[in-house]
């Protein structure tokens, strides 16, 4: 759940680099969330909790996902080549897997190596 906080404290920071598990946690708790709301609107009969969450949390997924690709030496510009059918999305989630840069890149240092909060 702190992954998913933090993720939400720097709701519109595009700057900066992501670890690993901060994106896939985010991603976790979100695909869990979402599952969660899709039921509740199946039961209900309606649309709209799954529709809203999603539109809430637009901005911090791709907030985390430019700092993700920032973290493997990539531009934020990558996160267009999803618009490719099929190919987009299988390239993003080989870049999102990859382990970041060690060393301090264009972006910042190492999230790995920054003291704990």
């Amino acid at each position: 759940m702190n992954w998913y906080l933090e993720v939400l404290k720097k709701y519109a920071t595009f700057s900066g680099r992501a670890r690993r598990k901060e994106f896939w946690m985010f991603y976790l708790f979100n695909f869990i969330a979402i599952t969660v709301l899709s039921i509740i609107d199946a039961a209900l009969d309606i649309r709209i909790l799954s529709g809203l969450y999603l539109l809430a949390i637009i901005i911090p997924y791709l907030a985390v996902a430019v700092r993700r690709l920032h973290d493997t030496g990539r531009s934020g510009w990558w996160l267009l080549i999803s618009f490719v059918p099929l190919v987009g999305a299988i390239v993003l989630i080989v870049f999102w897997a990859t382990d970041g840069e060690q060393q301090v890149n264009g972006h910042g240092p190492n999230p790995k190596l920054a003291p704990a909060y």
